[in-house]
């Protein structure tokens, strides 16, 4: 258990976790994700299911049993019943009649700030008084400017309103300043929930305190402690703001402050090096959190000059007490959450930040957007307040995509994530996912790497095929598809859990990457060398081909179709790649030209006098509601002519309905020829993965692509994470027995 080993004692291979801390006297108890909520279930009956919704900000109500978030693409508010937190139930959604930006909840009202700005020299906005038992509106308050961020007090005195009135992006490249100002705005809680000052607003001016475009604050979060001091971040300042609620007025302020950074990743390249060093970081700080009266910690996401990459901690009186410096970074290279495409912006972009009390300890969660991530630290220092420690505890898939809201729930142990991105067309929905300390639940994450040569991690994902040593029982190799542009083959040891990536060697021509590669399928070889499978792509000119690669990643020989193969292809080619008894048997993942509709190919290659056979594979039809395709991922050689085929859907969580292993035994078959009538293969049902994956209590991925029986007989899959690209990012590494026993057929 990944969770587990981190928190009770750094290895080697993880020390880069916690850069210039210890690890924790003693392990805190690891959280188990429970459950994921996609919010379109909110949706009224009889509307349709791909309407976009969004789950953007996030908290709790009613002594923590149900969430309310705010949906921006509805213009409401939703609620989420959470009595069962490993069963949580739509609560259904309250129309507020613009854009909420922001939600907050006290006793039995939620105060959210709506945006109904005209536009960006019009800024508009109000806080909506909403009664939770009645779903009634009770009072709009106006703010005078656009809302972006809202909290109530710990006392439940104050309500406080970060009035960001945003800048025009497409104006002066999005440059500051661009009136009007921002300010911010709070009001007086009664005991009855109203707002005692509706109609009259108090306003704090930021003016004049940054020195980036000092007459143009835009306050961007806010967060108030239990002295009634809200402190603001102006992001695009780079400043920070301390406020006294009771008199309305600033008590101190400071700039955020710049950071040099090495070790990360600093251009899209197709490659996840941390090699890259940058100086001079504005850190401007997005979301920030009190961590008691006198410290706050900042998620440094940055916007147009600046982002740290990072997070810090703060004392009031302006005192950098911590920096985490690359640590997020590492973190998200080393779980297979970094999202090399934003390598050259912003990398994993921490935005949310929350903290909380459990089990007497003090826990600080930060979430990583692009990362689709939420790193877990406890404070090292807490009751000191003096300084900042930030212990590593756990990573949280985010379940997933964007995340942006996190609310703890301390008193029953629960953390919940909001990620906003939804696309039905993509097969991402906008969730909310609970995890609950203590709780029986999946692993996570599965698969880490440890640091390689550089001392960073070793950078990894979209993992699109598995084989297995085929001497080691311990060690599974993987290969990454053309997310990457650099081909890259990865050991996988598999004796400790999680599985852990311990090296990578690159797919090479005279010291030279290949270029233009898909790699898609692996097979080990007796002498140390593997056969790889590149799918081909006909629009991108990518052919289809089967590599011999050494041991030392040189490619030893390239082996493409015949033509009769080759001209029949289409976009949907080699997915998967087996050896056994000197002959190669490569699974196509859809039909071609060639093929009556749901059949596809199973290809042989005799390697000993080079002749192809081909046979043909008959496919489920698609079980989805949502319809889809269904194709092949991998083929895995079982031993005297049998072999399991892994068969899939292009569907995904809810929509999900074909993850299999069919078992097909090719003894008897006589492939035939290219261009001849192939013989039809007989299939068994041997396994079904849905189960396995829904298990993961997350978004149920659509592609399942490895498939390994390693050297003791023990079956395992991987999923493609797709590089984190529009993917909630987590690849589920399914240990899933010996293979006498689970490949019984059905």
């Amino acid at each position: 258990m990944f969770r587990t080993v981190v928190a009770a004692g750094l290895t080697a291979g993880a020390a880069w976790l916690v850069p210039g801390a210890m690890a924790p006297a003693q392990a805190t108890e690891p959280f188990a994700r429970v459950a994921s909520f996609p919010v379109f279930l909110n949706l009224p009956e009889g509307t349709d299911p791909a309407t976009e919704t969004v789950a953007e900000i996030v908290t709790s109500a009613m002594d923590g049993t149900m969430l309310v978030y705010t949906d921006s693409a509805l213009e409401a508010i939703g609620k989420v019943d959470i009595a069962d937190p490993a069963n949580p139930k739509p609560a259904g959604i309250i129309m507020l009649g613009g854009e909420p930006t922001s939600v907050a909840v006290l006793g039995n009202h939620a105060y959210a700030g709506v945006n109904t700005s005209e536009s960006f020299v019009e800024p508009g906005g109000h806080v909506a008084v909403i009664d939770l038992t009645t779903n009634e509106i009770k009072a709009t308050c106006d703010l005078k400017g656009q809302p972006d961020s809202v909290a109530v007090s710990p006392d439940g005195a104050f309500l406080a309103v970060a009035i960001e009135n945003e800048r025009d992006e497409d104006l002066n490249d999005g440059v500051i300043p661009q009136l009007p100002a921002g300010y911010l705005a709070s009001f007086q809680v009664s005991g009855d929930g109203s707002l005692a000052n509706c109609d009259a607003v108090t306003v704090t001016e930021l003016t004049g305190l940054a020195a980036v475009a000092p007459d143009d604050p835009e306050p961007e979060f806010v967060s108030i402690n239990t002295q009634n001091h809200a402190v603001v971040t102006l992001q695009e300042n780079n400043h920070l703001v301390i406020v006294d609620l009771a008199a309305g007025t600033v008590v101190n302020h400071f700039s955020a402050g710049s950071v040099d950074l090495s070790g990360i990743d600093n251009e899209r390249d197709g490659t996840i090096s941390m090699t890259a060093e940058l100086t001079g970081l504005q850190r401007e700080p997005d979301a920030v959190a009190w961590l008691d009266d006198s410290r706050f910690v900042t998620a440094n996401e940055g916007d147009y000059e600046g982002g740290s990459r990072g997070f810090s901690v703060f004392s009031a009186e302006g005192a950098l007490l911590y920096d985490s410096g690359n640590a997020t970074e590492h973190l998200a290279a080393s779980v297979g959450h970094y999202p090399e495409k934003r390598s050259g912006k912003k990398g994993s972009e921490p935005e949310g930040v929350a903290t909380g009390i459990f089990a007497g300890e003090r826990l600080v969660m930060v979430g990583l957007e692009r990362a689709n991530l939420v790193g877990l630290y406890r404070d090292g220092t807490a009751g000191q307040g003096t300084s900042g420690r930030m212990d590593f505890v756990q990573a949280l898939p985010s379940g997933g995509v964007a995340p942006e809201g996190i609310v703890t729930i301390g008193e029953r142990g629960l953390i919940v994530i909001s990620n906003e991105d939804d696309a039905a067309e993509d097969h991402i929905r906008s969730t909310i996912t609970l995890y609950q300390q203590g709780a029986e639940g999946p692993d996570l994450t599965q698969i880490v790497s440890v640091n390689g040569p550089e001392g960073a991690p070793i950078g990894w994902g979209a993992l699109s095929g598995l084989a297995a040593n085929p001497s080691d029982p311990a060690i599974l190799y993987a290969v990454s598809d053309s997310f990457y542009g650099v081909p890259k083959i990865y050991t996988i040891d598999v004796s400790a859990e999680p599985a852990r990536i311990v090296a990578a060697r690159t797919v090479m021509t005279n010291g030279t990457p290949v270029e233009n590669l898909d790699l898609e399928g692996i097979a080990a070889a007796p002498d140390g060398s593997f056969y790889l499978a590149s799918e081909g792509h006909p629009e991108k000119e990518r052919p289809s081909l089967i590599l011999h690669v050494l041991p030392s990643g040189e490619v030893a020989r390239e082996i493409t179709l015949p033509e009769a193969l080759e001209s029949a292809k289409k976009r949907f080619g080699l997915e998967g790649v087996a050896l056994d008894d000197n002959k190669l048997y490569v699974a196509v993942q859809r039909e071609w030209n060639d093929d009556p509709k749901g059949m596809t190919k199973i290809l042989t290659m005799d390697l000993a006098t080079n002749t192809w056979g081909v046979m043909h594979y008959p496919l489920d039809a698609p079980e989805s509601a949502n319809g889809g395709w269904v194709g092949l991922s991998e083929i895995t050689a079982l031993g005297n002519g049998r072999f399991a085929i892994l068969e899939r859907d292009n569907q995904a969580g809810h929509n999900a309905a074909i993850k299999r292993v069919y078992q097909v035994d090719l003894s008897a078959v006589t492939p035939a020829a290219p261009g001849e009538a192939p013989p039809v293969l007989t299939k068994t049902l041997a396994m079904d993965l849905l189960p396995m994956l829904k298990a993961a209590n997350g978004w149920t991925a659509d592609k399942v692509e490895g498939l390994a029986l390693a050297a003791d007989g023990k079956l395992y899959a991987v999923t493609d994470n797709d590089g984190v690209d529009d993917s909630p990012g987590e690849s589920l590494f399914l240990r899933l027995g010996a293979a006498n026993e689970v490949l019984a057929a059905k």
